[in-house]
């Protein structure tokens, strides 16, 4: 693909906000009204952008996401959704349209307040910079503690579809319709309708960014927003469009969970057999967010004890006895037994590649799921211990 999604234009600059000088404010811009589609944090604590953005994407168009990294403007009272509105509007008149039109977002230090001359004195030199091809500029520009940029394309039925997020730490995304923290911006020059992108943006963000995790901890900025300029003129289906979005989302998730915070692996925790798809997900999810299974992971020990065990506190059905674990292809457990040292020695050279799935059989239902996670280790206390200073 060209890397140019028709409709669309981006810039990034300093504004400060970082203590090392590096850009720290991104702008995307439709060239026409954009239908819109966003969903938002669960978490109850929700940074002021969030709650400024869930407020402006129910009209489901919008012109622009404004976001900013260095700052999370979270838990920042009254002050914080000023800055908001202050800083949307400086960047609004330099574009000529509505603040109203603006989605804002943010990531960096909780409790921070957002330098609001700062970046208002940037919002000129925004505009001027708008460029089709300045996409890799906004995702540099929304990183924070990420080892390298995210962006991943698909198509679909001719329309293009392009995502830009970040993520390595603080990842445990919970996202879902308003009823280091993940940001994603999608961007599509399909024709679409409101209710289609909505419905296609919830269904790939479900197996995907809400099925993946680094630490646990779910941020208070988490957002992920979709635009659709309709500026390529085609329409594609529904089911068309649903699977170029979970392409992008999962290409994107899986890029978080391998940097996550002094990661070294990525393990995609395959659950079958149990008697419904949300069974399985409660179990998938137990097992990945475990941290005697993430320690296994970095010491890069087949210790299937630990993944049995994580499945059982999962709340769901099993009869143990049954149980069977493999790592890769692999298999170390049969009939909720050991196969032997052998078995878990050629597991255990698997477990030393940069990506591997392990896939536990607990029954034989129909229920099925898998969750993405990451090793945790040294590097994840190193960076988050210091994180503010």
């Amino acid at each position: 693909m060209s890397g140019k999604v028709l409709g669309f234009r981006f810039a990034a600059v300093s504004a400060g906000i970082r203590k090392d000088g590096r850009i720290d404010l991104a702008l995307a811009v439709s060239d026409r009204p954009a239908v819109t589609a966003a969903l938002f944090t669960r978490n109850l604590v929700k940074a002021a952008p969030v709650l400024i953005a869930t407020e402006r994407a129910r009209a489901g168009v919008s012109r622009a996401v404004l976001a900013n990294a260095g700052c999370a403007n979270a838990v920042t009272g009254e002050q914080g959704l000023v800055a908001v509105r202050e800083t949307t509007a400086a960047v609004a008149k330099a574009l000529g349209i509505s603040a109203e039109e603006i989605l804002p977002a943010s990531t960096g230090v909780i409790g921070a307040h957002l330098p609001v001359a700062q970046i208002a004195a940037q919002a000129a030199a925004l505009a001027d910079k708008l460029a089709a091809e300045s996409h890799e500029d906004f995702a540099l520009a929304i990183c924070t503690t990420d080892r390298w940029t995210k962006i991943a394309e698909a198509d679909a039925e001719g329309a293009r579809v392009m995502a830009i997020g970040k993520g390595a730490g603080m990842l445990h995304p919970d996202v879902g319709p308003p009823h280091a923290t993940m940001l994603v911006f999608i961007f599509t020059d399909a024709v679409v309708e409101q209710a289609v992108l909505a419905r296609a943006l919830a269904e790939a963000s479900d197996v995907t960014f809400n099925a993946c995790s680094v630490d646990g901890d779910t941020s208070t900025n988490d957002t992920v927003i979709a635009m659709a300029s309709g500026a390529s003129g085609k329409s594609p289906g529904e089911a068309a469009l649903t699977a170029a979005l979970t392409k992008v989302c999962d290409e994107l998730a899986r890029s978080m969970v391998a940097d996550g915070e002094g990661a070294n692996h990525v393990a995609e925790i395959r659950v079958k057999g149990l008697a419904s798809r949300a069974d399985a997900k409660a179990a998938a999810k137990t097992i990945a967010t475990s941290l005697l299974v993430k320690t296994m992971l970095f010491g890069e020990d087949a210790n299937w004890g630990r993944l049995l065990a994580a499945a059982g506190r999962a709340g769901v059905a099993f009869d143990p006895r049954r149980a069977a674990i493999s790592v890769g292809d692999v298999a170390i457990v049969k009939d909720g037994m050991p196969i032997g040292a052998e078995a878990e020695k050629r597991a255990n050279e698997i477990l030393k590649r940069p990506s591997f799935d392990i896939t536990l059989t607990l029954g034989d239902g129909p229920g099925e799921f898998r969750y993405l996670t990451s090793d945790l280790g040294h590097g994840y206390v190193d960076v988050n211990a210091g994180y503010r200073s």
